[in-house]
């Protein structure tokens, strides 16, 4: 729990060569049990700089699971029993204007959601809760990306809409045109529910989108070649490990409860009686809600 004077653990979720950080010691990857189901994979626990890390890769290694198939809730459910605090959440996506080029990356502040096929809250019926959701990342953490961003020298835009789109499939034109109308910066597949959860999980959240190409609104994306594609992917990921390397140490210092209330989200969140909630799904949501159903 995120409580006054316990130091933060940092929650990776991205790629799986992620984690591959020069300094990153005392490593173990370890199956954390959820109510919830599988999450994609074993976490990977580590330390640096006496800092605790623990990384998800999103998609498990060698990248077996699509999009519409990721157990969001056992990700986030495992990476709160974990003991992570906060999540950074890194991930590759498509741009909606011309000067968000190719290796760019976007730390965002705002989504829409347009999935339509995933389980969106731990709560249901039973327990049910409604948290505030109008500032959907951690303001904390993305000071502290941006920082890390300048000191490396990575472009980057402060600021931006995330559009989460269901997939497989990529956008066809008209969606993609209609998204730009709507001021959308970026398009991806994985931020939703995962935003959300993690509110309702209580821990701070953050989005760096990795711009890997165009979406197919630009007249010459259709031309740009695999092998181009390729090497932003692993130029991008290169850069996401010496983000990861460098915000860690920026964020131990934080000895209290995040000041933008996240790890309080659910203080007043929770309207279903005390006498009618379900106790299976207190069990259930032991890690997530526990602070707020245990008093």
């Amino acid at each position: 729990m995120a409580e006054s004077g316990t130091r933060p653990v940092i929650g990776v979720i991205g790629g799986s060569g992620l984690y591959e950080i020069d300094g990153l010691t005392n490593t173990r990857w370890q199956k954390i049990d959820s109510p919830f189901g599988d999450p994609s994979d074993e976490l990977l626990f580590g330390e640096l700089e006496g800092l605790q890390l623990v990384f998800l890769p999103r998609h498990g290694r060698g990248h077996r699971i699509p999009p519409s198939e990721l157990n969001f809730r056992a990700n986030i459910d495992a990476l709160k029993r974990a003991g992570a605090t906060e999540i950074i959440s890194l991930s590759a996506c498509g741009s909606f204007r011309e000067d968000l080029a190719p290796g760019t990356f976007v730390i965002v502040d705002q989504f829409i959601d347009r999935t339509f096929a995933r389980v969106k809250s731990f709560f249901g019926t039973g327990l049910v809760a409604h948290i505030g959701f109008g500032h959907p990342v951690c303001g904390r953490l993305g000071d502290a990306l941006e920082e890390s961003c300048k000191a490396l020298g990575i472009n980057i835009q402060r600021g931006g809409t995330y559009l989460t789109m269901e997939g497989p499939q990529f956008s066809t034109l008209a969606e993609s045109e209609m998204y730009r109308s709507w001021g959308c910066d970026v398009i991806g597949m994985t931020n939703m529910p995962e935003a959300k959860l993690a509110r309702e999980a209580e821990m701070c959240y953050a989005t760096v989108a990795m711009v890997t190409d165009y979406d197919c609104w630009h007249p010459d994306h259709d031309h740009v070649t695999v092998e181009a594609i390729i090497k932003v992917l692993l130029d991008n990921a290169d850069k996401g490990r010496a983000l990861v390397k460098d915000v860690a140490p920026r964020l131990a210092g934080r000895a209290e409860i995040c000041d933008h209330g996240c790890h309080r989200a659910l203080e007043t969140a929770l309207i279903t009686a005390p006498d009618a909630r379900d106790p299976a799904m207190m069990k259930k949501l032991e890690a997530v809600a526990g602070r707020v159903l245990n008093r």
